[in-house]
């Protein structure tokens, strides 16, 4: 079975590559909405992306709340 999620991933400035975490979201404007608020908050971030992913969707974003709700 195939699932199909979104994560955010990061790259900084002493990294070649992007990197990400264990947050999948089910759609690509939530990950689009915690990878933004993350890049406000996180000083080494340099560029971020959303991309898509095989792993199963395990996270909600909280556009009001700015948090990651698990589901």
């Amino acid at each position: 079975m195939t699932h199909i999620s979104f994560a955010a991933y990061f790259r900084t400035a002493s990294d070649c590559s992007f990197a990400t975490n264990a947050l999948r979201f089910a759609t690509r404007e939530e990950a689009e909405g915690y990878g933004a608020d993350l890049y406000q908050r996180w000083l080494g971030a340099k560029e971020w992306e959303v991309r898509e992913t095989d792993d199963p969707v395990r996270h909600r974003w909280d556009a009001k709340e700015r948090t990651v709700v698990n589901i």
